[in-house]
């Protein structure tokens, strides 16, 4: 089945004797399997059951931005365009709920790095203005913090120059940089420790940073990790060349090893 057809099995179906409640619960189940396929089901089964349902939404929306990290390119743009469409649906319904806003920010910040110019500019400042909203509503995301740090680092790397000519042809560019970034990376990790990425992008700020102990520190760190989502296999993969190329020689992570 295409992905497409996968994504209009809800609509396509007869309505499941099954509630909402159970198919989310079997969504979730498979989830945290990393079945991201059977999870996608299940949770559009839920929408078609409660086609208003907050929750089935922005779950939806996460599964697509999740699936996103680990697809062909081919099928890229249509994932996050259906991940922004659901969370934008979701707080449609109600604006209150955090999660909507914080995967809208993901979506927004996949499609950033493949936009340029104006489109850029703006994609970057609605990842911030969402990822706010989500911190206004929940203090503990520390996903939405995540995405911050990230983006701030990828602000670090852009030159004075480059910054100036952006602001100069396309508009105000967000403040921002190394230091908001380590803020907001040790935030998520001080909400999350146990979250590979978290500890994976502080360690690469730390490279850009020239802060070469801690980056080695938090990188063996995020190796010790569970593998919680399916990109943190390519992370792993990636972990481990950062560490044999940077620091060779140096040993292999051991779990015994503190993180950030």
């Amino acid at each position: 089945m295409t992905l497409a057809g996968t994504l209009l099995l809800g609509c396509a179906l007869s309505i499941s004797p099954a509630d909402t409640a159970g198919r989310l619960a079997e969504a979730d189940a498979a989830f945290l399997r990393i079945d991201y396929p059977a999870a996608l089901s299940s949770y559009l089964l839920a929408l078609h059951h409660s086609p208003e349902d907050t929750e089935s939404l922005w779950k939806l929306a996460r599964i697509l931005v999740l699936m996103y990290e680990v697809a062909p390119q081919e099928d890229q743009t249509e994932l996050l365009r259906h991940a922004e469409e659901y969370a934008h649906r979701c707080i449609a319904g109600d604006s209150m709920v955090a999660e909507g806003h914080t995967w809208l920010a993901a979506s927004l910040a996949y499609q950033a790095l493949a936009a340029g110019g104006t489109e850029q500019l703006r994609l970057s400042h609605g990842l911030l203005e969402e990822t706010e909203k989500a911190l206004a509503l929940n203090p503990d995301d520390d996903v939405s913090y995540s995405i911050r740090g990230s983006f701030f680092r990828a602000l670090g790397n852009a030159s004075w120059i480059e910054k100036g000519i952006a602001q100069l042809f396309v508009g105000d560019v967000p403040d921002g940089g190394y230091e908001e970034s380590e803020i907001a990376l040790r935030r998520a990790i001080s909400l999350a420790p146990g979250i590979m990425r978290h500890h994976y992008e502080l360690g690469v700020l730390y490279l850009d940073m020239g802060r070469r102990a801690e980056a080695e520190r938090a990188l063996r760190h995020a190796a010790t990790l569970p593998v919680r989502i399916a990109s943190d296999w390519p992370r792993l993969e990636t972990i481990g060349e950062l560490l044999e190329s940077e620091f060779p020689g140096a040993g292999e992570p051991s779990a015994a090893e503190g993180g950030e």
